[in-house]
């Protein structure tokens, strides 16, 4: 028998998550039948998407969602054998007993010295992401001027790297100087800390005073107000998240972007990733195949032990991070 530690989600947040919101309970796992594995945890990622998901998607009592890249130390199913390494979406546990049918096997040709942590950020879901909303929504083109918000974060980060191969001019908003040093070095061609300008109808227009093609939407809010009424003729917009509304207690209200969106005849999608799924193997070995190039480069915030996922979360939600939050069991 295993003994596995869980995060239980043990009241449904009101406002910003806060310790008492947590509870770490052990479980006992039963031996794995015909058909089924344990796996043990090795990574475990914490997304903003957690926040509002864990609303509509979880009851209290629940263990908190998630996914984690794990190593199968038992198999009953020859599809997983022993040693291989999986992404799978077993929530903050250290163990699990899966039947495999949610499981992804990692691509049998991972370089050695590329960490397995990157399944869980760019070479995984949020690096699809920013490649999805980038490529099926907003369609960039060469020589097109792309706005990105929360952009020292995991999605962000990779969507103007991905925006500059693509031959694109990028802008990136974050909120620490210090994010705005990384987003430089990232090759942003301008970038800003949204918390120390004065009006940021001045920065977006002095970084890009011809506009914008195309906004990859990460925060929404009053940022998105502002942005909106930058963008060009024809523009589009890539809504992937809203991580200044999350927290909320109650609902944000306008101004409202009508007039913008008819005039110039804009395009504002929203997506989740789910979407391009028959996709996912040949877009992540070319993001592989980027980052082995050195034209990707992916920056992880990384915090050790699993007692210490309720901290990574909230300091995640609170922007403490620059790039993908991981937990290291």
């Amino acid at each position: 028998m295993v003994q596995a530690k869980t995060w239980i989600l043990k009241q449904h947040f009101e406002g910003f998550p806060k310790d008492s919101d947590f509870e770490l309970k052990t479980e006992q796992l039963s031996e794995p039948k015909d058909g089924e594995v344990l796996l043990e945890a090795v990574f475990l990622s914490v997304d903003p998407y957690m926040r509002p998901y864990s609303r509509v998607r979880m009851q209290a009592g629940d263990v908190m969602i998630g996914t984690q890249v794990a190593k199968v130390i038992q198999s009953n199913n020859p599809s997983f054998p022993v040693g291989c390494h999986v992404v799978g979406r077993g929530g903050w546990r250290t163990h699990t007993v899966s039947d495999g049918s949610e499981l992804i096997k990692l691509l049998d040709d991972w370089p050695q010295d590329v960490s397995l942590s990157h399944a869980l950020g760019a070479i995984g879901m949020p690096g699809l992401t920013a490649l999805y909303g980038l490529e099926e929504v907003c369609a960039i083109k060469p020589g097109e001027t792309l706005l990105v918000n929360a952009a020292a974060g995991a999605v962000g980060s990779v969507a103007g790297q991905i925006a500059k191969l693509k031959g694109c001019k990028v802008v990136g908003s974050a909120g620490s100087d210090e994010k705005v040093a990384y987003l430089k070095e990232m090759g942003f061609d301008q970038a800003f800390n949204y918390k120390t300008i004065s009006s940021l109808e001045e920065a977006l227009k002095n970084a890009s005073p011809e506009g914008y093609d195309c906004y990859f939407e990460n925060v929404g809010g009053p940022f998105s107000s502002v942005a909106i009424a930058q963008m060009k003729a024809f523009g589009r917009i890539a809504v992937c998240g809203g991580i200044s509304l999350y927290n909320d207690t109650s609902p944000q209200t306008g101004p409202y972007p009508h007039l913008h969106m008819i005039f110039k005849q804009l395009k504002m999608e929203g997506f989740l990733v789910s979407r391009w799924e028959h996709k996912n193997k040949e877009s992540l070995k070319r993001m592989l195949t980027w980052m082995q190039e050195g034209k990707l480069k992916c920056k992880e915030h990384v915090t050790v032990g699993f007692e210490n996922m309720p901290a990574a979360f909230m300091g995640m939600l609170r922007g403490e991070n620059i790039g993908k939050a991981i937990i290291k069991v």
